[in-house]
């Protein structure tokens, strides 16, 4: 089987290879060849270039006497923060001992055996 493999291989390999010859052959040909004239097209006149009306003058905006801005007043300075006053420790009443909590069930660790599923007797005896 390995060696249909691998001959299935050198066969695409081979098959590849000639083929890509062909086509550099092929198109080294075309390059050699002197190329046919090109077609006449025939001649697009020119077009006479639109004349657009002038655009119209923007008017003169009056201009303005523009008052001079206020002279800001300095800001008076900042109040002090007052001290924030210490909060006492709450003291928590002691936890109730372990006995009086429930238990938690315990989660199995091995899986049941299902009866359907188990082999089938062995036909010989050892």
């Amino acid at each position: 089987m390995p060696s249909h493999n691998s001959f299935i291989l050198a066969f695409f390999t081979a098959l590849v290879s000639f083929s890509s010859m062909d086509i550099s052959l092929a198109a080294r040909q075309l390059l050699q060849t002197t190329a046919p004239g090109a077609p006449n097209l025939p001649v697009i006149p020119t077009l006479p270039k639109p004349t657009l009306p002038p655009l119209p003058s923007l008017p003169t905006l009056p201009q303005g006497n523009v008052p001079p801005l206020p002279k800001i007043p300095s800001l008076p300075p900042l109040p002090t923060i007052p001290t924030i006053p210490t909060v006492p420790q709450a003291t928590l009443p002691p936890l109730p001992p372990t006995s009086s909590l429930p238990k938690i069930p315990s989660i199995p660790t091995t899986i049941p055996s299902i009866p359907f599923l188990s082999p089938p007797p062995a036909t010989t005896s050892p």
